[in-house]
Order: C-alpha cells, then sequence, then structure tokens
C-alpha cells in the first residue's frame, strides 16, 4: 500500500506514520536527509532507503545505507506491468486538525471513478466505458485543446491536489506544479499566466487572499496579471470566503465551485458561483448521493433547524488502517448502506441548501450553548481589516468553556478587540462572540491552509 508523507513532518510525526503505515521502504529528497537520519533507528521495519538528489550536488545518499534514485534506475530494468486491481489499497493520511494522522483506505478503483466523473463534467460528455474508450477520448480532447491545464496549489500529499492531478491526466491534461516550499500569490499568478492554466485548486481562504493580494498589488503598479485562461477555481478542505470569490470573479470569466470533502469521503455538497454578486460562505446544495443525519442516525428534516451530520454513501473510503474502533464511528451503515460520517455538522434548510456549521470536534460548548467556530470565524473575517481568524473554546470556571478567538489584520489596516465585539455584536448572538480576541501577527495554518486549533488554543492560554 502506498502513502504519501507531508515533507514538513519532522522526525517524531514522520516516524509515526512511516511505522503507522507499516511501511517496507521510503522514498525522501536529500534535502530532508537529517529528518530521515534522525527518525532512522526507531523504524526496524525499513528495508529500503530511497534518496532523490534534489540538491544538485552529486555527492553520495547522506543517510547511511540508503541508495540514490538515480543509481537504482540504472542499475535495473524496468519491472514487467502488474495487474492491479481495484480493490487495491491506497492510504492516504489526515492533516486533520486534531490527534495524530490517520491512515485512510481508499480502494483505487473509487478514487479512479471519482476523478472520471470530475473530468469528464468539465467536457460535457458522457463517461467512458472502458479504459480503450477514456485513452482515446483523452486524445480527442487535447486535440481539440479542451484537456485541462490544472495547478494544485497545496502539495500532492494533500486529498485535494491528488484528486485534481487524476482528473486532469485522466483527460490527457496537464498538471502545473509550483517551485519552493512557499505558496506566493504572484507565483501563482505568474504560473496561470505563464501556463495558460484552466484549473486552479485552492483549499480555504490562505491561497486565494495571497493570489488577489498579488493581483491587486500588480494592478496597482500598472502591470496587471492575465488570469483570463481559468475557467474553474475549486476549493475543497477549508472554508472560503465570498469576498474572495468575488475578487476573482471580477477578474475573469470562471466557475468559483466549492466541494465539502474530507479525506474520508467525497460528494458531500457543492457550490458553484459564476458572476459577481452571486457569493456567498459555508451554503452549499446537498451532494446526490449524501444525506444530512442526527447522531444516531436519523435523517433531518428540512427546515427543522435542527442539525445534522453530512453523511456521504458513494465515493468513499473503507476506513482507518489499524484502527477498527475509529473506523465504526465514521464508516456507518444507514439503512443497510454504508457511510462516512467524518462529523461535519450542518443546518439543512427547506429549499434544500445548508449552511455549514464545522467539524463537531470544534464544537464549543459554553454554558450549554453551542458554538460553531466556523461560523464565529466568517462573520470576523468579514470585517474589512481583518486577514484571518480562528476561534476556539478555552476552559472556564463558570461556564465551562467560554469563546476566544486569534486575530490576523490585513496589511496596514488596524483595529482592537472592542471594535470587532462591536462588529459581531449586530451578527451574532451574545454567547457566540469571543470573550476575548488576541491579535496576532500571523495565524497559523498547516501548509494546505487547514487551522491549527491547538496552536491558537495555546496563544489564548499561556
Amino acid at each position: 500500500m502506498p502513502a504519501g508523507v507531508n515533507f514538513r513532518y519532522l522526525a517524531d510525526e514522520l516516524v509515526h506514520l512511516v511505522a503507522d503505515a507499516d511501511s517496507d521502504a521510503l522514498v525522501y529528497h536529500r534535502s530532508l536527509a537529517e529528518r530521515v537520519a534522525a527518525g532512522r533507528v526507531r523504524l526496524p521495519r525499513l528495508r529500503l532507503l530511497v534518496e532523490i538528489d534534489d540538491t544538485g550536488s552529486g555527492v553520495e545518499p547522506r543517510v547511511p545505507g540508503a541508495v540514490d534514485y538515480d543509481e537504482l534506475l540504472r542499475a535495473h530494468q524496468p519491472h514487467a506491468r502488474i495487474h492491479r486491481s481495484g480493490d487495491d489499497i491506497l492510504l492516504w493520511y489526515t492533516g486533520g486538525t486534531t490527534g495524530l494522522p490517520k491512515g485512510v483506505m481508499w480502494p483505487q478503483g473509487r478514487l479512479v471513478t471519482y476523478g472520471l466523473i470530475g473530468a469528464y463534467s468539465l467536457q460535457d460528455q458522457a463517461l467512458p466505458e472502458s479504459v480503450a474508450e477514456n485513452a482515446a477520448n483523452a486524445v480527442c480532447f487535447r486535440e481539440r485543446r479542451s484537456a485541462p491545464v490544472w495547478l494544485p496549489t497545496t502539495p500532492m500529499v494533500h486529498a485535494t491536489a491528488a484528486h485534481a492531478a487524476n482528473s486532469a491526466l485522466l483527460l490527457g491534461g496537464t498538471v502545473v506544479l509550483l517551485e519552493g516550499h512557499h505558496v506566493d500569490g504572484d507565483a501563482v499568478c505568474r504560473a496561470i499566466e505563464r501556463e495558460r492554466v484552466t484549473n486552479l485548486t485552492l483549499v480555504g481562504d490562505v491561497v486565494a487572499r495571497r493570489m488577489v493580494r498579488a493581483l491587486e498589488a500588480a494592478e496597482a503598479r500598472g502591470e496587471p496579471y492575465d488570469i483570463s485562461s481559468l475557467r474553474r477555481v475549486h476549493n475543497s478542505g477549508a472554508m472560503w470566503g465570498a469576498s474572495l470569490k468575488e475578487a476573482l470573479l471580477a477578474r475573469g470569466t470562471m466557475d468559483c465551485y466549492d466541494a465539502l470533502g474530507s479525506s474520508e469521503g467525497v460528494g458531500y455538497a457543492l457550490s458553484i458561483t459564476s458572476a459577481p454578486g452571486e457569493s456567498a460562505t459555508a451554503r452549499f446544495q446537498l451532494g446526490p448521493h449524501a444525506r444530512v443525519v442526527t447522531a444516531d442516525g436519523r435523517d433531518v428534516t428540512p427546515g427543522s433547524g435542527e442539525a445534522g451530520m453530512l453523511a456521504a454513501s458513494r465515493h468513499i473510503a473503507i476506513g482507518y488502517y489499524k484502527d477498527p474502533e475509529r473506523s465504526a464511528q465514521v464508516f456507518r451503515d444507514v439503512d443497510g448502506v454504508p457511510h462516512a460520517m467524518p462529523g461535519d455538522w450542518v443546518l439543512l434548510h427547506a429549499d434544500g441548501s445548508l449552511t455549514l456549521l464545522g467539524r463537531g470536534s470544534g464544537c464549543v460548548n459554553t454554558g450549554g450553548e453551542k458554538v460553531w467556530p466556523e461560523e464565529v470565524e466568517e462573520a470576523l473575517k468579514a470585517h474589512p481589516a481583518v486577514a484571518d481568524a480562528l476561534v476556539v473554546g478555552v476552559p472556564d470556571e463558570e461556564w465551562g468553556q467560554r469563546v476566544a478567538a486569534v486575530v490576523e489584520l490585513e496589511v496596514g489596516r488596524g483595529t482592537t478587540g472592542p471594535d470587532l465585539d462591536e462588529w459581531l455584536a449586530a451578527k451574532l448572538a451574545s454567547y457566540k462572540r469571543p470573550r476575548e480576541i488576541a491579535i496576532v501577527d500571523d495565524v497559523r495554518r498547516s501548509p494546505v491552509g487547514k487551522p491549527d486549533y491547538e496552536w491558537a488554543r495555546a496563544v489564548l492560554t499561556r
């Protein structure tokens, strides 16, 4: 079973993932050799270390016992093709906001099917019935120049980026990768302009905000970027604010496509915005193979005001590797059909639309009232001086927990905690408003834009 490793992991995190996956071999870049060497002694199962020279140094492998990737290729003939089953498992390790990464088991056939559905929806064409038909279609797409040029802005270890790459390659398209370890707004805009990118993949506000800032700065210099090739901007894995969608829609003809998915399943809900003035934050339409259920598996009645969890039944994983207890909590049968329910809570409205409340594990219970961090975060980020925000519950002797927030301000803008509280007073019930707000230089998120709530909680309780 192959498994990807986040290149930002340090030795302890690396050891946990490689050991949990029962890995026999580890392939890594030479620039990461120090971390691999630090964890190697705690990984007795590893039988092979393959080091790729990404430094250009041409030196021997830095980890004792490792083999050089190029030398390995030169010393062996290509292996005979191996027939693979659609049931062969790929391990996708979650980069969740709490706890250690868990290996999500995906049958590769389900990933290919999902990639085909996404890819062919862009071509307005029926799905192929065979591999040969898809190969012939891919040739046609390239000949008529409709094959996508797709830019994922997150590391390929992230499921959102891998889904995007799969969809592009299944159509005979092109995958554009950014250079360097830091995603810079100007680098994204230059790549779109240079490669004539048609599809862009984001995870939340982080990269979108950097892009918008780069676009605005370039326009102010009289050197605007040409992003007119963009046809779809796809977001999944974190909230994407309406103001950022509006900024992109004002600069081209494209769809802003929000998909609610997770490492455990996809197709929960979606939202498509095609023109300025249509944008909304956290408002979606339920997916065709999804439902909203209570904790005990009862379907939520639309318009009832009762919160429920999203559950998807078609494109889902089969469980967590070596974790039957957690698997039983998330992968459940509803009416005899397997569903993935990772814990995203929503309100299902009478018209069939839904509002995302947030992940249940992050819900704040203050005096018996439930507060969903994402709702408060979006209200804070709507303030013109706020660039980013995270909301958590911190211990409180009287209320059990109280709502608290860390806030990053836009460059050159200023505000205070009392000013932000006054802003929120017109938007949220009093019990939802943070009792304390810490202004920080940078709100910390993961490399793919997911919130670091443990860091936020540490800032607010130190």
